[in-house]
């Protein structure tokens, strides 16, 4: 690609889509970014980055977006938008762009997503019937994920949550944006199917320890049961499948870690960046 080319991201304005954008942009794409009508966050997006107003669930508010796009950036909001509209917003996407790059899961990648739950797998297939250069980033959990940690951190040392001794090998959401941007930006990359990870394995509480080391205070981990973790998740606005899937995943991962790779390195040629480097970057939101 060159300097010239368009680069569309959607559900822009969450952990990832402001650092896909600004990887874009410095890369020398012109980035797009799919903001809905009602969004307060847009002023997350850097500065340079072209704001349209549009929700995958009306395709017909995509157009204006998608004109003249070479490649898209492609976010499904899972949790707050259901998959029926998905097979118009590709088809869409197909009929203007010859790239696209899909962030999907590590569930996909070791088969434990199937098809029939509507989620990262479905939109796999349904790009694998077009004509783009699609590209899978089927990634592990994002260090942002531990944010989820800070209202108990901030006011106690305790963190209660469900299988402390799960072992990911969770990425960096900036090194995740780096990657999407090369896909989209560089050869070489069309019909592959990335797993992209951090560059350890740690527990959550782990993460929960080098959180408190950080921020100078001894914290510590206590488990939750299963089922009542289950029905907070649902309390909170958690489909109950996807509760469901990810606690009998975390359970998976108190045997055996998470699976990993070297693709963040490979494709962007540093080494991917530890939790701790996170956590450092986000100490005062655990204070």
């Amino acid at each position: 690609m060159t300097a010239k080319n368009t680069v569309l991201v959607t559900a822009a304005t969450g952990n990832l889509g402001p650092l896909a954008a600004a990887e874009l942009l410095a890369a020398g794409a012109t980035v797009r970014a799919l903001v809905l009508p009602d969004d307060p966050h847009a002023d997350r997006l850097p500065r340079g980055v072209e704001i349209f107003r549009g929700d995958l669930g009306d395709p017909d508010s995509l157009d204006a977006a998608l004109e003249g796009v070479d490649g898209v950036f492609f976010m499904w909001p899972f949790f707050t938008l259901n998959v029926d509209t998905a097979p118009e917003v590709v088809r869409r996407i197909g009929a203007v762009a010859r790239r696209v790059v899909l962030v999907s899961s590590v569930g996909v990648h070791i088969g434990l997503e199937p098809v029939d739950n509507n989620c990262h797998a479905y939109l796999e297939q349904l790009l694998e019937g077009t004509t783009l250069d699609w590209t899978f980033l089927r990634t592990t959990g994002f260090h942002c994920n531990a944010m989820g940690f800070a209202p108990q951190i901030r006011t106690g040392d305790v963190v209660r949550h469900p299988y402390g001794a799960a072992t990911r090998t969770s990425v960096h959401e900036a090194d995740l944006a780096a990657v999407g941007a090369a896909a989209l930006t560089q050869d070489g990359h069309a019909k592959k199917k990335y797993l992209v990870s951090g560059p350890e394995e740690l527990s959550q509480a782990d993460q929960v320890r080098i959180i408190g080391e950080v921020i100078g205070r001894s914290l510590r981990w206590e488990d939750i049961e299963h089922d009542a973790a289950r029905q907070a998740m649902v309390d909170t606005g958690w489909p109950p499948s996807y509760a469901d899937g990810a606690l009998d995943y975390f359970a998976m991962l108190t045997k055996q870690p998470e699976v990993g790779s070297n693709v963040v390195e490979e494709l962007t040629g540093r080494p991917a960046r530890s939790f701790r480097s996170w956590a450092t970057e986000r100490a005062e939101s655990f204070r």
